[in-house]
């Protein structure tokens, strides 16, 4: 594949490392601005400095007034942020998403079937947590491959739902809440980390939503927040948890909510700069006009990179149907015939280099697929990232192709 040539370097300037060797694909000359492009923690926002940060209640006890006003800052700024019903709980919990999705699955699966969507590595870790951990009884696993979602009209909906809402390690989402009924039994249990600010959510289709702040607004990690639906509510406080929960997990106390923790009263001692970090992320999308611009630059970048694989020639999205491919984990599988071609030890190997180099040239760090995921590349497209450094990156990809190519096939 021929890149065009920089707009300031004519072919008498090229040096011989400007070339891929029996090739001509040429070094790109625009560089991406940002070349974060990791999927958590993310990007920073646009003009994110530290000095964002020179206002953190730091030295101060989180349970102090200030404290706890910041802290309730963070809920109820992304509480009107994501457009939650009003009659919704949110709350600040420990150990990221990770910990929010563990604290309802201790305390809310087994009090009836289950069924649990598994598409890629975190699903399949909430699959394996219901199933071999919790040995919740009548619970059944809905499984699919990288690249698919599992057959949505097997679930049983008087079963409680497990789900995420974006696979972050296959570039699966979920396209819309239609396939959920307005009336059902069981509760549906949203994991939304890589979908939360980035993509429309169906609140009145979901009972508990789970997410933490590294992702979107490019917030740093350690906490987790915890929505819950008044189905969810009653849910936790009509029955008990069906096994003992270690300090952190515990929602309830004598049978009512603890009503602190979704005022900022949080379990264990939060980083207050991790607090300013995510104010600062909250009050930023604020100001580019909430939601609908967030999902707006989000989508915009998943655009970027479309244009891109449909001219590319040796990449597709490893998400097979296009309504399903999400706009925030952008992953890439390598279908050239060269790759092909290599065995399966060899196409880790290539994909590895591949990404690589690209973090060598300090245009795209961190962008390898994850590691249980098929070979290939992970973007990140949420709304942090900027659609230009995308676009900029885009003609890197294909150089560096050609480079690995020139040395493994």
């Amino acid at each position: 594949m021929m890149s065009s040539l920089p707009a300031n370097l004519a072919p008498d300037d090229l040096s011989p490392d400007d070339l891929v060797p029996g090739n001509s694909v040429v070094r790109p000359g625009r560089r991406p601005g940002n070349p974060c492009f990791s999927s958590g923690p993310c990007a920073k926002r646009p003009g994110w400095s530290l000095d964002a940060l020179s206002g953190a209640l730091l030295g101060r006890s989180h349970r102090a007034a200030e404290g706890r006003a910041r802290l309730n800052e963070v809920i109820t700024r992304s509480h009107a942020l994501l457009g939650m019903p009003a009659d919704w709980k949110l709350g600040i919990v420990p150990a990221s998403d990770t910990g929010a999705v563990e604290m309802v699955l201790w305390s809310l699966v087994g009090r009836r079937p289950v069924d649990v969507l598994s598409f890629e590595s975190f699903s399949a870790t909430w699959a394996n947590d219901i199933v071999a951990q919790l040995q919740a009884p009548g619970a059944r696993v809905l499984q699919a491959e990288y690249g698919r979602l599992p057959d949505l009209a097997r679930i049983d909906w008087s079963h409680d739902v497990v789900l995420a809402w974006n696979g972050t390690t296959s570039g699966v989402r979920i396209p819309d809440g239609s396939f959920i009924p307005d009336e059902r039994e069981g509760l549906v249990i949203c994991d939304a980390t890589s979908a939360a600010f980035a993509m429309d959510l169906p609140w009145e289709k979901l009972d508990v939503v789970t997410w933490s702040w590294q992702k979107v607004l490019g917030g740093e990690a350690a906490h987790g927040m915890l929505a819950l639906s008044p189905r969810a509510v009653r849910r936790l406080e009509e029955t008990p948890p069906p096994r003992p929960l270690p300090k952190i997990f515990r929602l309830t106390e004598k049978g009512r909510l603890i009503e602190g923790i979704f005022r900022g009263d949080t379990i264990n001692t939060p980083s207050m700069l991790c607090v300013e970090d995510a104010l600062d992320g909250l009050r930023w999308a604020e100001s580019i006009g909430g939601l609908p611009a967030l999902v707006a630059r989000s989508r915009a970048n998943l655009d970027v990179v479309s244009e891109w694989v449909a001219r590319s020639g040796w990449a597709a999205f490893l998400a097979e149907n296009p309504a399903e491919r999400s706009s925030t984990s952008i992953c890439l599988t390598i279908v050239a015939p060269w790759f092909r071609a290599l065995d399966a030890a060899a196409q880790a190997k290539a994909a590895r280099r591949l990404a690589a180099v690209l973090e060598d040239e300090g245009v795209a760090l961190d962008i390898g697929s994850y590691r249980d995921a098929p070979p290939g590349l992970r973007l990140w497209g949420g709304a942090t990232v900027e659609a230009g450094d995308l676009r900029a990156l885009m003609p890197w990809l294909d150089w560096a192709e050609a480079l690995v190519r020139s040395e493994f096939a």
